[in-house]
């Protein structure tokens, strides 16, 4: 029962091989290929424009951080010294904001390298197997004009034919698979999107909000030391005359 099977299946095979032309095979390859291709170039254009965006809100954030700067000074001189307080919180607010920021850069032009690097490398190998195909296609009907030519000449029956068909059919189907193979193994070493948005949990938000603390009475206390430093200078001088 199981060699009849087999023996149907095979013929089946052999009719729908006969109806399948190799040379169409091979161009749906290579266009799903170069859709492949196409994805990680978009995916690469994705992570470009995303870590664009990250650098203009860091520059923006730097301009925030150098008027708050000003403001802290201005408001000292003021008097104000609640203002001059409330400018340095929102600076080192700022600041942590733009360490987040970096981090969030680097890894994304890390990741920018990694696909450009897989876009390369795939992109000469889709390069290499449409100069395969080609190849193989004029190889294909150039045999085939061959065998017909001698077919009718020798008047050789197409039972005859069936082996050395399913040995060329299967020779191309495997050159098929190998660049299939070759170009998932591209798609795989270009690795995954990192999701940057990730949540802080409370003991973290603590400490950097002792760190905004600290780092804004440092910079009080060095403001109101230059304060009373020109404050002496001008007394000196005021003195000397």
């Amino acid at each position: 029962m199981n060699r009849i099977s087999t023996v149907i299946s095979q013929k089946a095979n052999t009719l729908l091989e006969r109806f399948e032309k190799p040379q169409e095979a091979l161009d749906y390859s290579y266009v799903r290929q170069v859709e492949m291709l196409n994805k990680l170039r978009r995916s690469l254009a994705e992570i470009i424009t995303s870590r664009k965006r990250l650098e203009m809100q860091k520059s923006r954030l730097w301009e925030n951080i150098r008027l708050l700067d000003e403001q802290a000074a201005r408001a000292l001189e003021a008097e104000r010294e609640d203002l001059a307080r409330l400018a340095l919180e929102r600076k080192n607010a700022n600041l942590t904001q733009m360490q987040s920021l970096d981090k969030q850069i680097a890894e994304m032009k890390e990741e920018e390298r990694n696909m450009q690097e897989a876009e390369k490398r795939m992109s000469i190998k889709v390069e290499e197997f449409k100069a395969r195909k080609e190849i193989i296609k004029a190889q294909y009907s150039a045999a085939e004009a061959q065998v017909k030519i001698k077919e009718s000449v020798t008047g050789i029956s197409e039972e005859m034919t069936d082996v050395g068909m399913a040995m060329n059919k299967a020779e191309e189907k495997t050159e098929r698979l190998r660049a299939k193979s070759q170009a998932l193994d591209e798609m795989i070493n270009s690795g995954v999107l990192t999701d940057y948005t990730s949540n802080k949990d409370e003991i973290e938000k603590e400490l950097e909000k002792i760190t905004v603390q600290n780092s804004v009475e440092e910079e009080l206390a060095k403001l109101k030391s230059e304060k009373q430093r020109k404050k002496r200078q001008q007394l000196e001088q005021e003195a000397q005359q």
